[in-house]
């Protein structure tokens, strides 16, 4: 009986601190979402929203809480319509997130045979479009192009993308050390802010990046820079070095996969 209440006044003392930890954790992984979906605008809305009606009921501005009263269901509906997008984006993203991972690390070689073509193809001034598959499947995307399931090899994306093949203009999709698919049609970015300069290919890397867990390489035609779209941003201009430590973080899926601001400077950050 004793050990029962000696054990019973241990947990009330740690009690506080295993809620506080789990409300943490909680918040935490929130906050990720929200920056990694751009979910910021549906807040910064909810808050107008909120400061509005709470200075309504402050000043008694009657008729303003009347309306307010009146048009919030309808405000409710035009919220989830206006917002669409990024809804659908932090629900995606929520069911893609890894809250715990565990294992060993093993390296992704196939990385360094897009690198390579990469490194090639950039001297060229030969433009190139590759999407890391990760867990969403995108068997739609896919079939826009022409599957092959073969060996991924340098060789082979130069082929691809370093003459006017008619595979040339799409994307190659990658996984596993295989070249599932070639010559893909990606979804544009919905995006309004990115710079005029960028060309389809980096609209396209961008835009698959919002609407999947996906990491795409780009080549640039126009300037030979080598970029990484994932979570809806773009990384512009990246050394080897940056796109190796990125790619293989980001696909051996480590718990530290998306903390990776350190690695890149954030003037090469598009977005």
């Amino acid at each position: 009986m004793k050990a029962f209440d000696s054990l019973s006044a241990i947990y009330d003392v740690i009690r506080p601190i295993i809620d506080l930890g789990i409300l943490t954790f909680i918040l935490y992984k929130a906050y990720e979402l929200i920056i990694k979906t751009n979910g910021i605008q549906i807040i910064k809305a909810a808050l107008i929203v909120a400061l509005a009606y709470a200075g309504a009921l402050l000043l008694k501005l009657d008729t303003l809480r009347w309306i307010l009263n009146v048009m919030g269901p309808g405000l409710l509906i035009a919220f989830a319509i206006v917002f669409q997008p990024e809804m659908r984006k932090l629900f995606l993203k929520m069911g893609q997130t890894q809250w715990f991972a565990f294992g060993n690390r093993s390296r992704h070689t196939y990385v360094d045979s897009v690198l390579i073509a990469a490194e090639m193809l950039s001297k060229q001034r030969r433009g190139m479009l590759v999407v890391f598959m990760r867990h969403t499947k995108m068997d739609d995307i896919i079939n826009t192009g022409t599957k092959l399931n073969a060996d991924l090899s340098s060789s082979l994306l130069v082929t691809i993308f370093g003459m006017d093949t008619p595979l040339h203009d799409g994307a190659c999709f990658v996984q596993g050390g295989k070249l599932i698919s070639a010559g893909c049609f990606l979804p544009l970015s919905e995006q309004y802010d990115i710079k005029k300069t960028f060309g389809t290919r980096h609209r396209a890397a961008l835009g698959l990046s919002e609407v999947s867990d996906a990491v795409v390489l780009v080549v640039s035609e126009e300037t030979g820079a080598v970029s990484l779209a994932y979570d809806s941003k773009l990384h512009y201009d990246l050394t080897m070095t940056e796109l190796t430590k990125i790619l293989e973080n980001l696909l051996d899926i480590t718990p530290d996969a998306y903390q990776l601001e350190d690695t890149i400077d954030e003037s090469k950050q598009a977005n």
